[in-house]
């Protein structure tokens, strides 16, 4: 059976990186670059046309930065996942973007192997952060979980807890259906009541609170 391409775009405004990226990435026989921007306008428009499965983000760009097109991408093309691919490793930088609903996070120094696993995972629908990142988000969302529970605490039933600890791993609700011998009405159910219950409304950031509370295990995280 012919499996479909993952469809890139590829947003950054310096040339010579756009050039490295498209080098290494269309060596990989599942990836198809479909288009590039050089900033978040441009970006927009080629995801209007093109409807990339993943857009690979900088975040430092002239015009539109990257935080607010990656705010303005969730919005207009909810489908497409976000991966930021960027020098910068500031605590602050990956809070705001991980606020606007980025799925990834990854460092230009990282391998191509690592980037290549980090598209791949972001397109099965899990979250992916680079080694030196991943802990400052953890940090930082530790805090706030912290803080809605000393203001009155958040609990999920057993069944909650087993279905959250799914959707860390990245499993669609007929996947999670299917693992807990339920209907996908169940699960979804289930998912309605941890969304409102955490007030959490996106994937990374469910996964996130899973990691936090033990619900979900880092290594599958990298």
């Amino acid at each position: 059976m012919k499996t479909s391409k993952i469809k890139l775009l590829l947003v950054d405004d310096h040339p010579l990186v756009r050039e490295g990226l498209r080098s290494c990435l269309v060596q990989e026989k599942n990836f198809e670059i479909v288009a590039e921007a050089a900033d978040g306008e441009e970006a927009i428009r080629q995801a209007k046309t093109f409807l990339p499965d993943i857009i690979l983000l900088d975040i430092n760009m002239p015009g539109m930065n990257g935080l607010e097109a990656a705010r303005l991408l969730n919005k207009v093309i909810p489908k497409s996942k976000i991966l930021i691919l960027t020098m910068h490793d500031n605590k602050e930088y990956v809070k705001r973007m991980v606020s606007s609903g980025v799925q990834g996070y990854v460092l230009k120094d990282s391998s191509p192997a690592e980037l290549i696993a980090a598209i791949t995972a972001v397109h099965r629908g899990e979250t992916y952060f680079s080694k030196q990142v991943s802990q400052a988000v953890l940090n930082d969302y530790v805090k706030t979980v912290r803080t809605k529970t000393k203001k009155g605490g958040v609990e999920l039933s057993q069944r909650e807890s087993e279905v959250l600890g799914l959707i860390a791993e990245g499993m669609s609700n007929k996947e999670i259906a299917s693992r807990l011998f339920v209907s996908v009405r169940t699960v979804e159910t289930h998912r309605e009541r941890i969304i409102r219950k955490l007030d959490i409304h996106t994937v990374a950031g469910l996964t996130r609170y899973a990691l936090t509370k033990g619900i979900a295990k880092l290594d599958r995280h990298p």
